[in-house]
């Protein structure tokens, strides 16, 4: 149907009229007196914390600190080079630097950057800093050149624990944790590419040194990179330095690759088969333990060898060392078996307990029975490990050596070094057991 006849065809109902829609209300003037609160960031705040009201009576950093208070800390503060009367600012005291580094590997932090945020944010941080600022780098200084000290005072603190009767070192139990190094898995070179890395360096340092001379770089850029240069050039002249002993390692073990390797990053790291079964660069972490109810750290030891065999008789006579003790009876794996070591024991008056290993060959025989050649200490060992009280017995070592490992990896930090080389490894090494002890002293109401 056309528009024209649509047009004529009649209604069938009324269709009413519509009416225009009415015009909008003109929009309101936009007004530019408003009154808000707008945000100043460049303004200075002031105000009030009230530290001991932000940190509850029963928080743990309390009870760490009041262990931390009551050791002799005479030697941090002989290193002090600020007196009174003397020119220069003072030095921050070294019982924060210390309760710092304790509280945070405590709650499994190891980075000193983020422990240095922490001390301007967290309430326990800032609470043992009582307002002093604490830079990361000095954190950092203190944990690397402070290793001795903190050794010193896991002693101490086993001194304190054995005057309260609180640990029995008679039965202790030694156990070894691979620990990923904090060097590149790529990082390793043979003796011919280190040689042209540090013909490298040695241009480059020569190269920095020319351009200190110049006025436009900057004397602090200047000495950024000249440091960088040195360091680089130290770092390759310690790793030439351990080819010789990589060398005679993998001499001795009849590896099937005998050309040694060495790391730029940390040369004193080396590849080791870890509990996953794969291979990094890691440090072995020897840590031994008391089996009665404290359970505490009584020696500690880092070494780069891949192996724990021979580590039972330094590991005994740093316990004696420490706690003026010979243990008596000493826990290890299989990996510790090294019959001139479970002689040497012996003769020291020390019991071992440890898997003797399975006969190999087609003969069958008890691996309990004395052998042809062995010493009387070996012997005895043998016969021993095959009753039920040892078997007992060395079950403990599980439970306890085993678990501190467990506990450094998990809730420590210790899963990964933070650190490059054996001192400063060593020096963070010291700092875990000492905040362990300290956790199980105020566990054991010390």
């Amino acid at each position: 149907m056309s528009a024209t006849s649509s047009s004529t065809h009649p209604r069938l109902f009324p269709v009413p009229e519509t009416e225009p829609s009415p015009a909008p209300p003109p929009a309101p003037e936009a007004r530019t007196d408003v009154r808000v609160l707008r945000a100043n960031r460049t303004q200075l705040i002031w105000g009030s914390i009230d530290l001991e009201a932000q940190v509850p009576e029963d928080h743990p950093v309390r009870a760490i600190v009041g262990v931390i208070e009551r050791l002799d800390l005479s030697a941090f503060y002989a290193e002090v080079g600020s007196y009174e009367g003397e020119p220069g600012a003072p030095a921050i005291d070294p019982k924060i630097l210390l309760s710092l580094w304790v509280f945070a590997t405590s709650e499994g932090e190891g980075s000193a950057r983020e422990i240095a945020r922490l001390t301007t944010m967290h309430a326990a941080y800032r609470w043992i800093c009582g307002g002093v600022e604490v830079g990361y780098h000095t954190l950092s200084d203190f944990r690397s050149r402070r290793g001795k000290g903190i050794d010193d005072l896991i002693t101490q603190l086993l001194g304190v624990l054995m005057q309260q009767e609180l640990v029995v070192v008679s039965r202790v139990a030694q156990d070894g944790t691979r620990t990923r190094a904090d060097a590149g898995a790529a990082s390793f070179r043979r003796e011919e590419t280190l040689e042209e890395r540090m013909k490298e360096a040695r241009e480059h340092m020569e190269a920095v040194t020319q351009e200190g001379a110049d006025e436009t770089l900057g004397a602090r850029r200047a000495a950024a990179r000249r440091r960088g240069a040195q360091e680089r050039l130290a770092r390759l002249e310690a790793a030439l330095a351990q080819l010789p002993e990589v060398a005679e390692t993998k001499k001795r073990s009849g590896a099937k690759d005998a050309t040694p390797r060495v790391s730029t990053t940390d040369p004193e790291a080396r590849v080791m088969k870890m509990a996953d079964g794969g291979f990094r660069p890691a440090m072995n972490v020897q840590i031994a333990t008391t089996t009665d109810a404290a359970r505490v750290i009584v020696g500690i030891d880092v070494t780069n060898r891949g192996t724990d065999a021979g580590a039972t008789i330094p590991m005994i006579e740093q316990i004696e060392r420490r706690t003026g003790v010979r243990p008596q009876e000493m826990l290890v794996d299989g990996g510790y078996v090294q019959l001139e070591a479970i002689e040497q024991a012996a003769a020291r008056g020390v019991v071992t307990y440890a898997p003797v290993p399975t006969p190999r060959g087609e003969v069958k025989r008890d691996p309990h029975e004395p052998r042809e050649g062995d010493s009387p200490a070996v012997a005895d060992w043998r016969v021993r490990m095959g009753t039920e009280e040892a078997k007992e017995t060395y079950k403990q070592r599980a439970a306890t050596a085993e678990t501190v490992n467990a506990d450094a990896k998990t809730h420590r930090g210790l899963n990964r070094l933070p650190v490059r080389g054996l001192d400063k490894t060593s020096s963070v090494v010291a700092l875990f057991a000492l905040t362990y002890n300290v956790l199980r002293m105020i566990a054991l109401g010390g």
